[in-house]
């Protein structure tokens, strides 16, 4: 009897043992297996990514077009900024550039040779940041000059073709760089704005003042900075980044709800008069056009000259038309002997005006 208990429960003992063993096996299998599914995927991947990256910058263009992360975003433009500042001060130019002013032979190759051939300018190209609005401007961008950001519209909106003033796409895209600047500002660099049918022909910065927080030119100036009934022009702005300017390109942004329809200019002409600059202590100067002149108001004095801007011109093949003979105008004239006395003038505008 105790024999036969004694083998029953050896046996017992053993099957038990071998129970444990083939579960625990059949265990180890299964996390060998994983771990070798896992292997494999990560080669897939691995092999897909380095496919891809063939295709630089192609599909990293690609990627921040089809991106909705704000924050990726984000830290490319503080890449983009931190390589073209002016490192004593923080400071980068900013256009922006869509297909259409891309083109060869278009306003984009007439706003860099500006650059090239003004008065000590060239070295402002290493500072320039171009905001390409759409996929093949950013393309195009990336092929001539060293600092290019792509700039997604909030709301999928195409800013590819011609933006005929006034026109619902005209709008959405002047919002659009307000916000954008705003942007800047809160990153903490200062900067100067340029529309991209201005050219440069001196180097500005002499000519600022040095208190303001935001500079302006005008379409039309009345001999006075400090007059508030100045007509500005938002296509050449200098801003320091501080409290003051930050608040200010909020509130404009957000006053484009109280004034449905109209362009960022506009808005600024009403609300330059708003109690709330003077609340936050915002100080705002209007450039002479004699330094910064424009087709409106042109700078008559090619040796005081800093830029020129194509405004009062309706049309991309009008300004096309006329900036070449400027830049033509200009090449006369730093073609001239020092101690020539004869006088230049602009011959423009032509078709504009």
């Amino acid at each position: 009897m105790e024999e036969s208990e004694l083998g029953g429960g050896g046996s017992i003992k053993v099957r038990v043992d071998l129970y444990h063993y083939y579960y625990n096996y059949r265990g180890v299998v299964r996390i060998t297996v994983l771990f070798a599914a896992v292997a494999i995927a990560s080669l897939l991947l691995y092999h897909s990514a380095s496919q891809n990256l063939q295709n630089f910058p192609n599909s990293f263009c690609n990627l921040l077009y089809s991106s909705s992360n704000g924050s990726s975003k984000n830290v490319e433009l503080k890449e983009v900024l931190a390589k073209a500042s002016m490192k004593d001060n923080k400071t980068v130019i900013v256009t922006t550039l869509n297909e259409a002013w891309a083109a060869p032979h278009s306003i984009f190759e007439l706003f860099l040779e500006s650059f090239r051939i003004g008065n000590q300018t060239q070295w402002l190209l290493n500072h320039l940041v171009v905001v390409a609005l759409d996929k093949k401007a950013y393309e195009m961008c990336l092929k001539i000059h060293p600092n290019c950001y792509a700039l997604k519209s909030i709301d999928g909106f195409d800013f590819s073709g011609e933006a005929y003033f006034m026109a619902p796409d005209y709008l959405k895209m002047m919002w659009r760089r307000i916000d954008f600047l705003r942007s800047i500002l809160d990153l903490g660099y200062n900067f100067i704005f340029t529309d991209i049918d201005i050219m440069w022909f001196r180097d500005p910065f002499q000519h600022f003042f040095s208190g303001p927080d935001f500079q302006i030119a005008c379409d039309y100036f009345r001999g006075n900075p400090n007059d508030i009934n100045n007509l500005p022009n938002g296509g050449f702005v200098y801003a320091r980044s501080n409290n003051k300017t930050q608040k200010f390109y909020k509130f404009w942004y957000k006053s484009r709800e109280i004034y449905p329809g109209k362009h960022d200019q506009d808005v600024l002409n009403q609300i330059k008069f708003d109690p709330f600059i003077h609340e936050i202590g915002l100080k705002i100067e209007f450039l002479d056009t004699s330094y910064f002149g424009g087709f409106c108001q042109p700078s008559k004095d090619l040796n005081r000259v800093c830029t020129m801007h194509a405004n009062c011109c309706a049309g991309l093949d009008n300004k096309v038309h006329d900036l070449k003979i400027m830049l033509d105008d200009w090449r006369n004239y730093i073609s001239l002997p020092q101690n020539d006395t004869r006088v230049s003038s602009w011959t423009v505008p032509q078709l504009c005006g």
